[in-house]
């Protein structure tokens, strides 16, 4: 299977990098994994409209083509993000209005969008500090818009949603056990 990571978090030795590599190493065992790091990448996340440069044209955007292949190519995507401020990094939420374009990602049939990446699924691993009484309870999109929004509205399946709350409070065995448990849904898929 062609798996696509796409990683976001600067640093490149805490936890999420820890988690990155988890699953690389698990996945790379029987699939062909490529990998967005789109801080290491310097993604440009600013969208720019004038005269030259048109929303309605994004799709064709030169600068996002090799992104779109590498969507286009994979199966099996794979996005790992802390959430800041609940929701996605910055450049992560500019990769998504950038390459997950209209008439690439979906078009609309009257006011319905029609998703043109269907078959595809995708994992979301996400890391953050909030309690996971708060997060799931309290305020229930917490992280959850990437799949239910966003990739839902371009045809892609969530296969899983995996988030390890309260990082900040966490101790070295709660870490270990939920980097096991990646290692194993990794192993699995």
């Amino acid at each position: 299977m062609n798996v696509l990571l796409i990683y976001t978090y600067p640093n490149h030795e805490g936890l999420n990098y820890a988690i990155k590599k988890t699953v690389e190493k698990e996945l790379g065992k029987k699939n062909i994994v490529k990998e967005i790091d789109l801080y290491k990448e310097e993604f440009d996340p600013v969208l720019r409209f004038d005269s030259v440069n048109k929303r309605r044209d994004l799709f064709k955007d030169a600068y996002t083509k090799e992104y779109r292949d590498q969507i286009l190519w994979a199966d099996f995507l794979i996005f790992i993000y802390p959430i800041w401020w609940s929701s996605t990094p910055a450049i992560l939420k500019g990769f998504i209005d950038k390459v997950f374009a209209k008439d690439f990602a979906y078009k609309y049939k009257g006011i319905r969008p029609i998703g043109l990446l269907k078959g595809k699924r995708a994992w979301i691993i996400n890391t953050h500090d909030t309690p996971a009484i708060y997060a799931n309870f309290i305020q229930k999109d917490y992280g959850r818009i990437l799949s239910k929004q966003i990739l839902k509205m371009c045809g892609i399946s969530t296969y899983k949603h995996t988030s390890l709350s309260y990082v900040k409070g966490s101790n070295e065995v709660k870490i270990n056990k939920f980097l096991q448990k990646i290692a194993k849904i990794s192993s699995d898929i």
